[in-house]
């Protein structure tokens, strides 16, 4: 016998009857959808009962299951749970294409931001890393240590900021799990120099050069006022261009015959009678002529291992797409932001097939960094 039950509505007007019931009856029943758990579609019709049970079949791979299965049921919300993280998916957005309300999904999510998952990577023989910060709200900093052929995070660090201390032991739990770095990438942070000249002084190091050029033409602005600023930008612009050793030659000709010629102008001083203090004139040409010699040995290394990137574009992209997602979920709690970047730089790991898989695991960061213990390093 089917049972009904009388809901104490009071209404005279039948149009809001009938929609009251099909957003409370129908719509919740009709319109839940199941997913399939082999192929993940959609395409599910009810199958009868089995055992008490309702049965579902896949109309895309013909298999058949009961809904309630908590497993499946699990594996379900965690589809939803990698669209909200990688997706840019909104609670509102998922609860109308999964079916389930919006307090449910957020209860969900927040079991999960609450644990934080292990980072599996395939293990090469050779990484060329590409190692660079970026700084979120709250004070968080994450330093991300990535394989640029695989496109996968070796490493990573979630602190407060990039200290020699953090960066030079990251780069030795590297090197002793049997990992050999055929190269590093970075954009020039005196930290992680100093770090990569005490750990590994024989990798060679590629500073980036889209860092150097947009330095470069920020200091020197779009229309440098003195002569020798808008040759220095002629000589930065070309940079890029520089694709073999015959051009290398050429450029490093042009840019020390230009720090020849205008020797006495970048050497320049200024006096103030007041505070009896000497500065250079024009700081801001001979700051990019510094930035430029200083790097000049580490600016080409490319030329000699096509292997290793020359700029960080890779993990600047990275980066960008992170923020955007986390931006999306604007209120988080600062703990609930690192489980997010978390999450995010897990769903964002490629395994490649034919490499020993790996996971990361937690340690005790050192020398007082116990309030920032997201650490992870590398184990067997």
């Amino acid at each position: 016998m089917v049972k009904f039950f009388v809901l104490p509505i009071v209404t005279d007007d039948l149009e809001s009857l009938l929609n009251f019931v099909s957003i409370n009856f129908f719509y919740g029943w009709k319109f839940k959808k199941n997913r399939c758990w082999s192929c993940k579609s959609l395409d599910v019709i009810s199958w009868g009962k089995q055992n008490g049970k309702r049965r579902f079949k896949c109309k895309n791979c013909d298999i058949y299951f009961t809904s309630e299965n908590k497993s499946i049921s699990l594996k379900n919300k965690e589809i939803w749970f990698k669209k909200w993280i990688v997706g840019k998916q909104t609670y509102e957005q998922i609860s109308v294409e999964s079916g389930y309300s919006v307090s449910t999904l957020q209860r969900y999510f927040n079991v999960m931001l609450s644990k934080a998952p292990k980072l599996s990577y395939s293990q090469n023989k050779e990484v060329y890393l590409l190692i660079d910060g970026t700084y979120f709200s709250n004070e968080i900093c994450l330093v991300v240590y990535r394989d640029s052929v695989f496109k996968q995070t070796q490493l990573y660090r979630i602190t407060d900021g990039e200290h020699y201390e953090e960066l030079k032991e990251d780069l030795e739990n590297i090197l002793n799990l049997g990992i050999k770095i055929g190269g590093i990438t970075c954009d020039g942070d005196k930290s992680l120099l100093k770090a990569i000249r005490k750990v590994c002084p024989k990798v060679p190091v590629q500073r980036c050069l889209v860092h150097i050029q947009r330095m470069c033409k920020i200091w020197l602005s779009a229309y440098p006022k003195s002569a020798a600023g808008f040759e220095l930008r002629e000589i930065v612009c070309k940079i890029h261009f520089i694709d073999n050793e015959v051009k290398k030659q050429y450029w490093i000709k042009e840019f020390l015959d230009w720090s020849e010629k205008h020797h006495e102008f970048l050497n320049e001083k200024s006096y103030s009678q007041k505070t009896r203090r000497y500065w250079h004139t024009h700081k801001m040409v001979r700051r990019c002529f510094s930035v430029i010699r200083k790097a000049l040995p580490n600016m080409f290394m490319f030329l000699q291992n096509p292997k290793i990137p020359k700029t960080t574009n890779g993990i600047e992209s990275f980066f960008g797409h992170l923020k955007g997602n986390l931006n999306i979920h604007r209120g988080l709690t600062k703990s609930r932001r690192k489980k997010f970047i978390q999450w995010y730089l897990f769903y964002k790991t490629k395994v490649v097939k034919g490499f020993l898989s790996h996971r990361a695991v937690p340690i005790i960061c050192k020398k007082g960094w116990q309030s920032h213990p997201l650490n992870y390093c590398l184990q067997r």
